[in-house]
């Protein structure tokens, strides 16, 4: 009964999958990996900052305590000099010269506690001073990956775009749109060889048909008929019977219709005599 539910639950849990594998792009994780590490890289170098101004406090505080105690130290030297030598009572000088050792204490103590911070701080320099290095390594490499991510994700990119028209390329198709234009092509020149199929009809008159009977075409005239042997006994006949054109012209002058027939037949009749 719930077997769709849990079908159209799966279909848009792999959905969802599928949109934050889209949104994780790597070259960004890469990126925001390299950020984080150099914001920690800054912070490291500020607390080894702090840290190395602490040392340097310490050690300065340490110089101080140590010449402040050698310089009670020989104060009371002094002092027990000056009360060998008669000119202070040695009781004065005795109490002097305790206080003076007293002082002295004080600053040895105080720079021993100088001595201990230093070495403290010696030991968390070495160990953030380490840190930074690894840090600076780190994004260097890091640096170093994302150029050749970002190097091979633009050659995949251009992979994929030529593999993808590749793949659309069909041959079936191809050839078949090649026949089509072949087919469309032909077409073209069937209907421009019939254009011309009509203009020849239509410039096809009988003056035409004559010229093209009698040879007379591409420029020839009736003169270069004279090797004709028909032409001649025609022009041989019309010379020997001039009374007979006179009579044949006013005959096809007169009839108005069919004087074409009849002067034909009458050539015909002379060629036929003649023979």
């Amino acid at each position: 009964m719930f077997g769709w539910l849990k079908r159209l639950f799966g279909i848009a849990e792999a959905e969802a999958h599928s949109v934050l594998d889209k949104l994780e792009n790597p070259i960004k994780q890469t990126e925001q990996g390299i950020r984080d590490l150099k914001t920690d890289l800054s912070k490291s170098m500020q607390g080894l900052a702090e840290v190395k101004a602490l040392s340097i406090r310490e050690k300065k505080e340490f110089e101080s305590n140590s010449r402040n105690a050698r310089e009670f130290e020989s104060k009371a030297v002094l002092l027990l000099q000056r009360a060998q030598s008669g000119h202070i009572s040695a009781d004065e000088a005795d109490r002097l010269a305790s206080q003076a050792l007293e002082r002295k204490q004080q600053y040895e103590q105080r720079a021993g506690a100088n001595q201990k911070n230093i070495d403290n701080y010696s030991g968390m320099l070495s160990k953030m001073e380490s840190n930074v290095q690894s840090l600076k390594s780190q994004i260097s490499n890091w640096e170093n990956e994302l150029k050749t991510l970002k190097a091979r994700a633009t050659v995949s990119d251009a992979s994929a775009k030529l593999n993808k028209q590749l793949a659309s390329v069909d041959s079936s198709t191809t050839i078949a749109r090649l026949e089509k234009m072949k087919q469309k092509v032909e077409e073209k020149e069937a209907l421009a060889e019939s254009y011309g199929e009509i203009a020849d009809i239509s410039n096809n008159t009988v003056d035409n048909e004559i010229d093209k009977a009698l040879g007379l075409s591409g420029g020839s005239s009736v003169e270069s008929l004279g090797t004709s042997d028909e032409l001649k006994r025609l022009k041989a006949n019309l010379n020997q019977n001039p009374t007979n054109n006179t009579s044949a012209g006013s005959s096809s002058a007169g009839s108005s219709a069919g004087g074409g027939s009849s002067e034909l037949d009458r050539l015909k009749e002379q060629l036929k005599n003649k023979q």
